[in-house]
C-alpha cells in the first residue's frame, strides 16, 4: 500500500483538497484528478515546455513538479486565463496574430507569456525571445508567437504576423 499525503491548493481560485501519491506530478494531478487536460504532457522532463502553468504567479514545468511540492499554493493552468468564456487579451492577440497550429505547445507558451507581461507589461521582442526560448513548437516557426506576444503587450512587431 502506498503512502498518500494531504494536498490542499488553489487551482484557477478554486481550492481543492486530496489525497495524493508523493510522487504524483503536479501534471498528473492536474490532468487525472482535476481533470483540467489542457495542461500538456510533451517531454516528460522539463525540456518542452509543454506542461508550464503558474505557481504563485511564476511560470514552472508540472511534469517536474510534484503535486505534494505545491501545498498552499496558487496554480494558474491555461483553463484559468480565460474569464468567463472570452479570451483575455493575450489569448485574443495570439488568435488574431495565428500563433497556433496544432496546439499542443499553446497552452505552455501562453503560460510562460502571462508570468513575462506580468513582469514586464512592454517587453521588446528580443525579450519576448529570451521569454520563449524553453518552450518547444515543432509546427511554426516561432515568428506568428513573437508577434502575437508583442499585439498583445501594444508593442510594434516586426515578427511576421502570420498573415
Amino acid at each position: 500500500m502506498t503512502d498518500t499525503i494531504d494536498v490542499e491548493l488553489t487551482v484557477n481560485g478554486t481550492r481543492h483538497v486530496a489525497n495524493v501519491e508523493p510522487r504524483k506530478t503536479l501534471a498528473d494531478f492536474l490532468r487525472d484528478d482535476l481533470e483540467l487536460t489542457g495542461t500538456h504532457v510533451g517531454c516528460e522532463h522539463g525540456v518542452c515546455g509543454a506542461c508550464t502553468v503558474l505557481i504563485d504567479g511564476q511560470a514552472a514545468r508540472s511534469c517536474l513538479t510534484f503535486a505534494v511540492q505545491v501545498r498552499g499554493a496558487q496554480i494558474t493552468t491555461i483553463e484559468g486565463l480565460a474569464n468567463d468564456g472570452q479570451l483575455n487579451p493575450l489569448q485574443q492577440a495570439m488568435v488574431e496574430s495565428h500563433g497556433f497550429q496544432c496546439g499542443f505547445c499553446t497552452p505552455g507558451f501562453l503560460m510562460q507569456i502571462t508570468e513575462l507581461l506580468n513582469e514586464n507589461p512592454s517587453p521588446t521582442e528580443a525579450e519576448v525571445r529570451e521569454a520563449l526560448s524553453g518552450n518547444v513548437c515543432r509546427c511554426t516557426g516561432y515568428q506568428s508567437i513573437v508577434a502575437g506576444v508583442l499585439r498583445a503587450a501594444g508593442q510594434p512587431s516586426t515578427a511576421n504576423s502570420g498573415h
